[in-house]
């Protein structure tokens, strides 16, 4: 008789690519469907800056809407869970490989939408703001700090609101609906809380003065810090989590 031995299971890259490659089935989510969002704003916006210069508006005009995919990437995140994890158990994909591979999709479309945003400033730059001073990219303090950092910075963004959105759909996949709002309204009231002792403390001065020091660059060092924390926050919980 031929002795028969089992093949070791095989980790690292090659399983954690399979686990891209299962996220991105779905392109829409992750990448057609923030950059619909992101260049339909901007439309709207030069429609409303046209309008504005039309009835006789002058200088420079900005726009907040290049916001709206990076909230986005919070459904994301809660999608990239929901959707996708009880088909990665059934796939013997392990919950580790899981959450490297969905981390690294992640990552990879963030880079994307940092890309697309470091581009746009550079067009507004050289079109003068798409030739009506009007600025949606190329936001002042954010694009002051060079393109480099203001690319970080928002990729540091789009992360922050996925992991957010991960996270809250691990906690509600692992405790239910109640942990999951019983955690949501502790951090408002810690932030409440937080918000109340710096009052009474006089201390929003010093507050401000630290913000404007950190900078952008140390913004958006500040931002992936808070990144890694909740990611093995949700990797723990990952761990004893039910597809």
């Amino acid at each position: 008789m031929t002795a028969v031995t089992a093949s070791p299971r095989r980790t690292g890259g090659p399983r954690l690519l399979n686990v891209v490659r299962m996220q991105l089935v779905n392109r829409q989510t992750y990448i057609w469907i923030p950059l619909i969002v992101l260049f339909g704003t901007l439309l709207i916006t030069l429609a409303i800056w046209g309008v504005i210069i039309g009835n006789g508006g002058s200088g420079n005009l900005f726009g907040g809407g290049a916001q709206a995919p990076l909230w986005y990437f919070g459904v994301v995140g809660v999608q990239a869970l929901t959707l996708t994890f009880p088909f990665s158990q059934a796939m013997s994909v392990s919950r580790r490989e899981f959450f490297f591979g969905t981390l690294l999709t992640a990552a990879m479309t963030a880079l994307i939408l940092a890309i697309v945003f470091v581009l746009g400033a550079f067009i507004e730059t050289v079109t003068n703001g798409w030739g009506m001073n009007g600025y949606f990219f190329a936001l002042p303090g954010i694009w002051d700090a060079g393109a480099a950092v203001a690319g970080l910075f928002y990729f540091s963004i789009a992360m922050l609101f996925f992991i957010v959105g991960f996270t809250s759909a691990t906690i509600y996949k692992r405790f239910g609906g109640i942990a999951l709002t019983v955690v949501l309204v502790g951090l408002g009231a810690l932030l409440v809380l937080a918000m109340f002792l710096i009052g009474r403390l006089n201390a929003w001065g010093p507050v401000f003065i630290w913000f404007a020091e950190l900078g952008i660059l140390g913004g958006a060092f500040l931002v992936l810090g808070v990144v890694a924390v909740l990611s093995a926050t949700a990797y723990g919980i990952l761990r004893r989590a039910t597809p």
